[in-house]
């Protein structure tokens, strides 16, 4: 974390508490010359379930297809996260590195390599040190547990600042706590969303069921930010479950606290997300677009995305430039079922167009005002159904180009 602290950044890393069943501790394993801990080993207790969700990427990192496999047995006992190489394009050798870091870690706990979830991030095409990671799995076991925090600091490559968030729920008539940790700040983009991001509860779930609160969180928040329209090779959400808070195990919608569950997890992966854009490289403004009068949901999201990703769009908003003409280039290039003269678009609470052009007497002081504030919304209504989305990105700025142009530096 080199860089200037995001101004969009909250005043401090939250008070995460403990979860029982979950121990993490981090280590340096000195994937890129840095001096921070640059690996994080969680252990599991027995009988923790798993659940998650990962890049639509047509080339996944090994990382990626093992924790794939890994998924459709249910069960966890470990996560061992990389940070400075996503071990992603580098053939049989980077596999093997994932095979000996789950191999590694099985022994240490007495378990099958199969319940060791793997996770890297970082340069892309650089096979992972086989003997940096085993070293700094060994160092791992051997520290101490950390802080939730100081997990956060060592997943991250180039944040500026850690995320983490934390919700509780009644479940059962006991309460259960989901927190979460994240790291997200370049090659942002949906599909599942680009980033890594961990969540663990003490509440018992079934590993079913967890998937399917997993997803349907995730459509509604890691699947709707974007910072730069990029989608990385190594997306990875896991949801670990420890039952540690002695709940009758959720396994359905009809359970006793399953509702419960599923507002907390989804409000968990949102404010993870938010976190995530909060930090775009390079970002001052955060950016919320909501689309109403669709056909459908899903072309409302269509074109909330084809507005967030417009380079046009971000850097107006990063000029504070009431240019809303950029977002009409934006919903018509969408694909999706637009018509001009039924348009409508909102900077703030301030109606700008409609019905195909600027509205009567529009004033551009309240719009500029809102612009030159750190939370922008846009509104863009299509007046043609009941299809609505909302989506959050941030602007594009010079800073974007620094950071991207010597990142392997």
């Amino acid at each position: 974390m080199t860089s200037p602290l995001s101004p969009l950044a909250p005043a401090a890393f939250p008070n995460l508490p403990a979860v029982a069943g979950v121990v993490p501790h981090v280590a340096r394993a000195r994937y890129k010359t840095w001096d921070r801990c640059d690996l994080t080993f969680v252990a599991l207790d027995a009988g923790t379930t798993v659940a998650g969700v990962t890049t639509t990427s047509k080339c996944p990192s090994p990382e990626v297809e093992w924790c794939r496999q890994a998924l459709t047995l249910g069960q966890a006992r470990a996560l061992v996260v990389n940070a400075g190489n996503a071990n992603a394009f580098t053939g049989h050798r980077g596999r093997a590195a994932v095979e000996a870091i789950a191999a590694r870690a099985a022994v240490h706990l007495g378990c099958q390599p199969s319940d060791v979830f793997v996770a890297s991030t970082g340069v892309i095409g650089v096979p992972l040190p086989i003997d940096k990671a085993e070293a700094g799995l060994d160092a791992a076991f051997a520290a101490a547990e950390c802080s939730w925090e100081e997990a956060a600091v060592a997943i991250s490559t180039t944040d500026t600042f850690p995320k983490g968030a934390v919700t509780t729920a009644i479940v059962d008539g006991r309460t259960v706590t989901l927190t979460g940790i994240i790291k997200g700040s370049g090659m942002i983009a949906p599909d599942m969303a680009t980033m890594l991001g961990f969540i663990f509860t003490d509440a018992a779930v079934s590993p079913a069921f967890l998937q399917t609160a997993l997803a349907e969180a995730n459509r509604a928040s890691f699947s709707c930010i974007t910072v730069d329209s990029d989608t990385s090779t190594s997306d990875t959400v896991l949801a670990f479950a420890t039952g540690k808070a002695g709940n009758a195990p959720l396994s359905g919608d009809d359970d006793a606290g399953a509702d419960a569950f599923r507002a907390a997890l989804s409000d968990l992966c949102l404010q993870l997300a938010h976190l995530v854009v909060r930090d775009g490289e390079g970002a001052t403004k955060f950016i919320e677009i909501a689309v109403t009068g669709a056909e459908s949901d899903r072309s409302a999201h269509r074109i909330a995305l084809s507005i967030a990703n417009s380079p046009l769009v971000k850097t107006a908003i990063a000029g504070e430039d009431a240019n809303w003409g950029r977002v009409v280039m934006a919903v018509g290039k969408a694909g999706e079922p637009a018509e001009r003269d039924s348009l409508a678009i909102r900077f703030g609470d301030t109606l700008v167009a409609r019905e195909g052009l600027v509205v009567a007497g529009y004033d551009e002081a309240p719009v500029a005002a809102h612009l030159k504030g750190s939370e922008i919304e846009i509104g863009v209504d299509l007046g043609l159904g009941d299809g609505k989305a909302t989506v959050w990105t941030c602007d594009l700025t010079h800073g974007y180009i620094s950071i991207n142009a010597d990142y392997r530096s």
